[in-house]
């Protein structure tokens, strides 16, 4: 028993990411969160656990850039800093991944908790509040099932009813949108786009 505690209690909880920073998982510091680690993570990251169509998977990083288009098209005057919000609400997933909802129900607390954790930090980095006001949260959160329901339908093979029913309505952006937003990217070009979104938004 005492080697067993011993060896948990040794066990690595941290990552090395390409810009050398160590970030820990059970109290990650801002300080060794850069957006860099951030949009290269993302972008390599499934959607769907890569049940979707197209050359490319749909990434975490295309999501997130989808999610802020239809928070901007359904507030067009909301403030720059919470679209920040929005581009960033799936960040904690460039170092524990994408993991699907009803998995997410199965593993309870630990991953919730762990997830919190580092979008608190990802938060302070970029100068947001580490918690969000319940309203914020309630305009991400509606604009993300949005989101879904767009991917679910175009890319995952869910009928229209299935959707309605798990994620609520279509959000109804203009088919050029969904185009341009809808088609899954390579790698290289998810990162990018992130980056670029990302730095408007803080400009």
């Amino acid at each position: 028993m005492a080697l067993a505690k011993r060896s948990v209690a040794q066990a690595r909880v941290w990552q090395r990411m390409l810009s050398g920073r160590r970030l820990d998982l059970l109290d990650p510091s801002p300080l060794d969160i850069e957006i860099a680690d951030i949009a290269h993570g993302l972008a390599r990251v499934a959607r769907w656990n890569g049940q979707t169509s197209g050359a490319h998977i749909f990434s975490v990083a295309q999501h997130t850039l989808l999610v802020e288009a239809v928070m901007r098209a359904h507030t067009p005057r909301i403030d720059a800093r919470l679209r920040l919000a929005a581009l960033l609400h799936d960040a904690p997933e460039y170092v524990i991944g994408d993991m699907i909802s009803p998995f997410k129900a199965v593993l309870g607390g630990s991953y919730k908790t762990v997830e919190r954790r580092l979008l608190a930090a990802i938060h302070i980095r970029f100068g947001l509040p580490a918690a969000l006001s319940l309203d914020i949260e309630r305009q991400i959160k509606e604009a993300d099932r949005g989101a879904a329901y767009l991917e679910a339908t175009m890319l995952a093979g869910f009928t229209e009813a299935e959707a309605k029913r798990l994620f609520g309505r279509d959000p109804g952006l203009p088919a050029t949108v969904r185009q341009a937003y809808l088609t899954p990217w390579s790698a290289a070009k998810a990162e990018k786009q992130f980056l670029a979104r990302f730095k408007s938004l803080q400009a």
